[in-house]
């Protein structure tokens, strides 16, 4: 008998174990994964990362940072139809969220950027945008100690290069994935993990209307390249072509990548010139242009309790505090320059 009480108890814990994975484990036929937590290979390549990310000193005014646009207190955007940059400069397109972003098969709306990296040099180059040059935005870097120091521990290097500088803010971007939404841990079957019944409505008919086509996988989009206006013709003032502006083809003329539904709730306005202001008026143009479909009211309503329930754990860290400027760090030109 006290042979056997062991074996009872390990089996019971076996039981309990296995009982607790089953119910954090989603259904296999779900066109939605659950987001995972960031992996952090390198706390001080982030760190870096972070300070440049809030750095105004890379723009030219001395003005606008990455999160400028990219607001982190503002789900990763500026809540804007088109940014504002150097100059008081009205942008050509919405700012895509920064959050999940590394869930994309490419980075801005029309993809020319592959990768996080590739993406984060091309705003301080633009003159519409941070309207610097690279090696401006070094000289300012190799004139502050701290941030050589920074970047020689970690790069080992004597000098700073535009490759450890997108280096640095991509491996920051990558961290800000939001998991541990109320759908996520709903669809992890997670003990007290509750949809309402209009939110479970709305899943369900974003499911059976298709929706799920090009809004799917950890980041509910992101994962493709659609166009705009299937069923009617999407009638737009903004100038964006969408991947012909890459590829050069006509057929790929208004194809824009799909953007990710997680945190939509914050990253009004919607579409990539901002027309949509909230997300009643976005499903119903969805509805209507992409499949065909006038949505009622309530149904309309459903769907956008679905999609509230896709905001997850917001990025927290402390408020990065910036090296100062040396007596040779340029200085910056404001706007009245």
């Amino acid at each position: 008998m006290s042979r056997r009480v062991p074996s009872l108890l390990a089996l019971v814990a076996l039981v309990s174990v296995s009982g607790a994975l089953a119910a954090q484990a989603p259904a296999a036929d779900e066109p939605i994964q659950p987001i995972e937590p960031a992996r952090i290979t390198s706390p001080a390549k982030v760190t870096l990362g972070r300070q440049l990310f809030f750095d105004p000193r890379l723009s030219r005014s001395g003005f606008i940072s990455c999160n400028s646009c990219h607001n982190l207190s503002m789900g990763g955007t500026d809540n804007l139809p088109t940014s504002i940059g150097d100059h008081w400069q009205k942008g050509p397109i919405n700012a895509p969220t920064v959050l999940n972003s590394s869930l994309n098969l490419a980075q801005f709306w029309d993809g020319r950027a592959r990768d996080l990296q590739e993406q984060a040099g091309g705003p301080i180059a633009n003159p519409g945008e941070m309207a610097f040059t690279h090696e401006l935005a070094l000289d300012v870097l190799r004139s502050i100690p701290q941030y050589v120091a920074s970047f020689k521990g970690i790069y080992g290097r004597g000098d700073v290069t535009i490759a450890d500088v997108t280096d640095a803010i991509a491996a920051f971007e990558a961290t800000l994935v939001t998991p541990d939404s109320r759908f996520d841990r709903w669809l992890r079957r997670l003990p007290g993990a509750r949809l309402s019944a209009d939110e479970r409505a709305g899943y369900e008919l974003f499911k059976a209307s298709g929706c799920v086509a090009c809004h799917y996988g950890p980041a509910v989009g992101g994962a493709s390249f659609e166009k705009m206006g299937l069923f009617q013709k999407y009638q737009t003032a903004n100038p964006a072509v969408g991947r012909a502006g890459v590829t050069k083809d006509d057929a790929d003329r208004m194809r824009f990548k799909v953007p990710t539904l997680r945190n939509v709730e914050l990253t009004y306005p919607y579409f990539h010139d901002g027309a949509a202001p909230t997300l009643d008026s976005a499903v119903v143009v969805m509805g209507r242009l992409q499949l065909g479909r006038e949505f009622t009211p309530a149904e309309v309503a459903q769907i956008v309790a679905f999609l509230k329930s896709l905001t997850g754990r917001q990025p927290t860290f402390p408020l990065p505090i910036l090296p100062p400027s040396s007596p040779t760090t340029p200085r910056p030109q404001p706007f009245g320059n």
